[in-house]
């Protein structure tokens, strides 16, 4: 590992401790440090940092001569990291400075311990497949940034009114879902909005996609589960003129007369998984899968 960048949300200077940890561990072995812009201002302006590092601040400052991208934070910091990475192949490590995560599996007292992980190649990739969106008429908010790590959402806007979406499946029709709204989801984010809203967990290497619909009316409507090459088509109905469109935590407001088209995107994120993790026992954690909550504290 020659070349690594770094990536946090820059509102709090929540992970102080961590962030030093880090760029020491990585410093020890010569490695050459990139940092988000607006975090390095943070960082600087709450002198964190003893010396300056090179910046980045844009899907073009970053190459795949990075070996690395670093995020701190929870699951939402590396939706967000995304969108500076797309198709360039850099691997991501989730550095967790809150709650146990899915994706950012790293916890604060590891850091040291991953990053000789990372010097000494202990470790797997995880390719984990993204969602396309377009639109017809086009959307201008999704021209650059059309993709989607966890999942497409289609959402009603400012009314208690349900709205309908018409669902079809590689041109041929599925159903009318009467709801609050319709999530698409890829195996990465089945474990996201779609489990809360009664959608199945789907382990990250599946070649699945799952249709999971938002409180349905028609209460015959469940989660389908879809291969992942299948081309999703929607077509919403509802009271009012516009309805919502939201890609991972990024939204947009768009007219009912749009089409929407998803399918898979071309290319793949890559997260690191290290030889003491596995997809299963962060699940376990996760969710308490085999804890006995009734009588953990009656002991």
């Amino acid at each position: 590992m020659k070349k690594a960048a770094i990536y946090a949300q820059s509102y709090t200077i929540s992970a102080e401790k961590e962030i030093k940890t880090l760029v020491k561990a990585l410093e020890k072995h010569n490695v050459v440090i990139f940092i988000e812009k607006d975090y390095y201002n943070l960082l600087n302006s709450n002198n964190v940092l003893t010396k300056k590092y090179p910046v980045f601040s844009h899907f073009n400052d970053l190459s795949n001569s990075f070996d690395v991208l670093f995020t701190i934070g929870g699951d939402g910091t590396i939706l967000r990291a995304v969108t500076y990475i797309r198709d360039l192949d850099i691997p991501i490590l989730g550095i967790n400075s809150g709650r146990l995560g899915f994706l950012a599996t790293v916890q604060k007292k590891e850091i040291k311990e991953a990053v000789e992980s990372l010097i000494e190649k202990k470790y797997k990739l995880q390719e984990r497949t993204l969602l396309e969106i377009k639109t017809d008429p086009e959307k201008s908010s999704f021209s650059e940034l059309n993709f989607a790590l966890n999942e497409v959402t289609i959402a009603r806007r400012n009314t208690t009114s349900m709205i309908g979406v018409k669902t079809y499946l590689n041109e041929e029709y599925l159903t009318n879902y009467w709801a609050d709204g319709l999530i698409i989801s890829t195996p990465t984010g089945s474990t996201g909005y779609s489990l809360s809203c009664g959608g199945p967990v789907i382990m990250p290497d599946s070649s699945s996609i799952v249709i999971t619909p938002i409180a349905p009316h028609n209460l015959n409507a469940r989660p389908v589960i879809i291969p992942e090459n299948t081309t999703i088509q929607l077509e919403v109905s509802a009271r009012e003129k516009d309805f919502l469109i939201s890609l991972d935590s990024r939204i947009a407001t768009v007219d009912q007369k749009t089409r929407i088209f998803i399918k898979r995107a071309s290319f793949t994120i890559k997260t690191i998984l290290f030889e003491n993790q596995s997809n299963l026992k962060t699940l376990r954690q996760k969710l308490l899968w085999g804890e006995d909550i009734r009588n953990k504290h009656s002991s």
